[in-house]
């Protein structure tokens, strides 16, 4: 073709159009009409969209030709109750004498077939009409002034973004997805239920509330369900509820449901929170029901845990004591009698079909699964989210009245012609109450007060099944008021009493702590006991705390009690056996000092220094006596005199040992040619020596006494279940000097009593001494190792056992043969047999 005779067939098209232009209306509507299902002409109106039908069949694409319409089937009642709920409202106000006095409320009501892709054609007829020709201009006014829907949030964005630009107002009664909360991206939103973050937020709570830690969660993929299940996901995490696993399928995903129905037959997790729509729970419920999966608490959400349509006897198998939160109940009179009876009559205008005569108009032929509906009435009283349509009428009733300045005495004015904008703005003002007493008005976000009513699964007293009321959420509460819960009331699955558990791992007592296993959530843990001297009195603690100091823990780890307190007693075992000996061996040095005192002026007596000797009998009395002192609850007094009255009565003994001792050696010395000595150790010089080495230790005693005392202390350190109560040494460097001087006195004791141990004379007290010197020093020099090693009260036991043993050493060696004569061979207790001359 040639370029002159293409460009003569662009003109002729050119004009060909321009003449079309002169003819046809500029704006005209593409494709078919969009019919409402139920309609009535009004001097304003009110639109609805609703999940009449819950499928949609899609016609088979070509492509060659022109598709035909969607058809859809499967009535869902409750939302057919909604339109019929919306009807109900218009008729009322319609009759009202103070609220639109004259003027008359039409409605166009459509069927979006639970299809985002219905929806799209539902928008477009509201807002445009079902007129083909729409004339010159696109930009008129739009053919209802409100409209009310959808029931899902899918759904309800796709409508409330498409009407946003053109300021439709949009009063959703269920759309409960947090997301529509925005002002922003929905300005001209509104809706009579609260949004899903109150929702998801008791959700958790309930869950806590009955100490279930371990839950599944199943979710629809939809706005409503992706956010919802969002909202909870969080609020149980702060409430430190964990999730084993998280599902979600959409309606037209059968593989993906089938695969969530396995999830939940293997998962250890007995209670399933389902934030779901009512369709992907009716379709899950099948499949659980299919397949028997029973003994599952459900927990569930406002759209579906009072559908009727869900209740059979096969599925509360399934469902009975599930708990969830809905839409609380809202009486509206003469409601009940207009969905039976008035809605069919005064509506439809379908006539009964007979034999005889078959008067049916077009609605009647094309929606004969509505028909059939017409004297079912089981579900009407449960009718919840009818009272939220209710409420949404009126809203827009109520705004409606303010712009047409509407009052009883003049009626409106039918002049003024609406715009969408004035609507919207004058929906932020309304506030009113409904004759049941609830008031309703909008927050900021264009939502509701959050109230819920808590609901149970349970069989009626005739085998019906109920949903119970057991308890109230209400956010506009005080806090400690908003959630209450009846658990008396409450039936749980399988027809129990008992509250079912749910948890990864079994609490942990007190007295043992969580240890959380790797890689799993923190609801999964192990229980390990507190150590000693630790303990945890709560239960799940993450932790075990110490005792204080002079506590520990008890054999349950969950309390502290007092330490042990641990000394030698009277009254123990070893304490009795220690005074024992200790009283035995002050009988026995009273007895020694009484044989003495008979036989006193007998050769024996008076050739060993009976002074001395009595002395000597005096300081092992007192020995023996001061480890008494030893004994008993260490106080104040006791440690200073303990080891002060020790360390003198022991120099005292050891000095009057060393007196004799020097007296033997002394009287040997005075028996050889031309010594005189004596007269220098006589008698007075005998008593000053032992009272110079005595006052030596005193003074040492003093000493120690004023610089840094022995006291009373509490040893934590040795055992740490018990207390040691013993005498700290204050001072170690005066503890050692007085038993170093002790040491010193009885060393050089046993150095002289060594040497004059074979002296001539036939009864030489020498080596009795000398015995007795070697017992001494055995004993003590075995002390220090021993009192430095042994714990608690057996470092006093031994120090008593050196005592004692040392004591009973000096005066058996010493005494026990001069006892032996005196008692026994009293005549070898001559002059003559002690001078050898026998």
């Amino acid at each position: 073709m040639s370029t002159v005779t293409a460009g003569l067939v662009f003109m002729q098209l050119l004009f060909a159009f321009g003449a079309v232009e002169d003819e046809a209306p500029v704006c005209q509507i593409l494709g078919s009409s969009e019919f409402p299902l139920l309609s009535k002409e009004g001097d304003v109106t009110i639109g609805g969209a609703f999940s009449i039908h819950s499928k949609i069949m899609q016609p088979p694409l070509s492509f060659t030709e022109k598709p035909t319409r969607l058809t859809c089937s499967s009535v869902n009642l409750r939302e057919f109750r909604y339109a019929q709920t919306m009807i109900f409202a218009i008729e009322e106000i319609n009759k009202s004498e103070f609220l639109l006095p004259n003027v008359s409320i039409g409605y166009r009501i459509y069927d979006n077939c639970a299809s985002t892709l219905s929806s799209m054609r539902v928008v477009m007829a509201l807002v445009n009409g079902d007129d083909w020709n729409v004339g010159k201009s696109c930009s008129g006014q739009s053919a209802v002034h409100a409209i009310i829907g959808e029931s899902e949030s899918s759904s309800t964005i796709v409508l409330s973004q498409t009407t946003g630009p053109f300021k439709m107002p949009v009063i959703s009664h269920s759309a409960t997805c947090e997301c529509l909360s925005s002002r922003t991206e929905f300005p001209s939103f509104f809706r009579t239920i609260a949004s899903d973050v109150y929702q998801g937020r008791a959700l958790a709570q309930l869950v806590k509330h009955f100490g279930w830690t371990w839950v599944g969660a199943v979710n629809s993929d939809s706005d409503y369900g992706n956010n919802g299940m969002s909202i909870f996901l969080a609020a149980a995490e702060e409430k430190g509820v964990c999730v084993e696993y998280r599902e979600k399928f959409h309606r037209a995903e059968p593989e993906k449901l089938l695969k969530v129905v396995e999830v939940i037959r293997k998962s250890t997790a007995r209670v399933i929170v389902a934030f779901m729509a009512h369709v992907e729970m009716n379709n899950l419920l099948e499949q659980l029901t299919l397949l028997n999966i029973t003994g599952r608490q459900f927990i569930g959400v406002e759209a579906w845990i009072t559908a009727d349509s869900l209740v059979t006897p096969a599925s509360f198998n399934v469902l009975g004591g599930s708990l969830g939160f809905a839409v609380q109940k809202a009486n509206i009179s003469g409601l009940e009698e207009f969905l039976i009876k008035g809605f069919w009559e005064t509506e439809l205008k379908c006539k009964e079909t007979n034999r005889n005569n078959m008067t049916e108009n077009a609605f009647c032929k094309e929606n004969q699964d509505l028909i059939e509906l017409k004297h079912y009435d089981d579900d009407v009283a449960e009718l919840r989210m009818s009272s939220n349509i209710y409420k949404a009428i009126y809203a827009a009733a109520y705004s409606l009245h303010s712009i047409l300045k509407c009052s009883e005495s003049q009626g409106c004015d039918k002049a003024m012609e609406v715009m969408a904008w004035q609507v919207v703005e004058s929906l932020k003002q309304v506030n009113f109450t409904i004759k049941n007493g609830d008031q309703v008005w909008f927050d900021s976000t264009g939502s509701t007060v959050a109230q819920y009513e808590v609901v149970n699964w349970q069989r009626g007293p005739n085998g019906s099944i109920q949903f119970k009321p057991v308890g109230y959420y209400d956010e506009s509460l005080p806090p400690g008021q908003k959630f209450v819960l009846n658990n008396e009331a409450i039936i749980w699955p399988g027809g129990k009493a008992e509250r079912p558990v749910s948890v990864c791992s079994e609490s942990c007592r007190p007295g043992t702590r969580k240890v959380f296993q790797k890689g799993k959530p923190v609801c999964c843990y192990d229980c390990i006991t507190c150590a000693e001297g630790e303990f945890s009195n709560t239960t799940d603690s993450n932790g075990c705390k110490k005792c204080p100091e002079e506590f520990w823990s008890n054999q349950n780890r969950d309390a502290c009690i007092l330490k042990k307190v641990e000394y030698l007693s009277f009254n123990e075992v070893m304490g009795v056996v220690l005074v024992f000996f200790t009283l035995f061996g002050v009988l026995l040095t009273l007895t020694v000092a009484t044989l003495f005192l008979i036989n006193k002026d007998t050769p024996l007596v008076r050739a060993n220094n009976s002074e001395l000797s009595f002395l000597l009998l005096f300081s092992l009395t007192l020995c023996f006596l001061c480890s008494l002192t030893f004994i008993g609850r260490p106080s104040e007094w006791s440690c200073m005199l303990r080891h002060t009255a020790f360390g003198i009565t022991f120099v005292l003994c050891i000095s009057c040992i060393l007196g004799k001792t020097m007296v033997v050696l002394m009287a040997f010395k005075a028996t050889l040619p031309g010594s005189n000595v004596m007269k220098w150790f006589g008698p007075t010089q005998q008593r000053l020596s032992v009272l110079l080495f005595t006052l030596i230790q005193v003074v040492i005693c003093i000493i120690w006494l004023k610089i840094k005392p022995p006291f009373p202390f509490k040893n934590m350190d040795n055992y740490k279940e018990k207390i040691i109560l013993e005498c700290a040494l204050g001072s170690p460097i005066g503890f050692w000097a007085v038993l170093g001087y002790i040491g010193i006195l009885a060393v050089l004791c046993f150095i002289l009593a060594f040497l004059a141990r074979k002296l001539p004379d036939n009864f030489n007290e020498a080596k009795f001494i000398t015995f007795s010197m070697l017992i001494f020093c055995a004993v003590w020099i075995t002390f220090i190792p021993a009192y430095v090693s042994s714990p608690g009260k057996f470092t006093v036991a031994v120090e008593i056992f050196a005592i004692l043993a040392s004591s009973y050493g000096i005066l058996l060696c010493i005494f026990a043969p001069k006892c032996f004569i005196l008692v026994l061979k009293p005549e070898l207790n001559t002059k003559k047999h002690l001078m050898g001359k026998t």
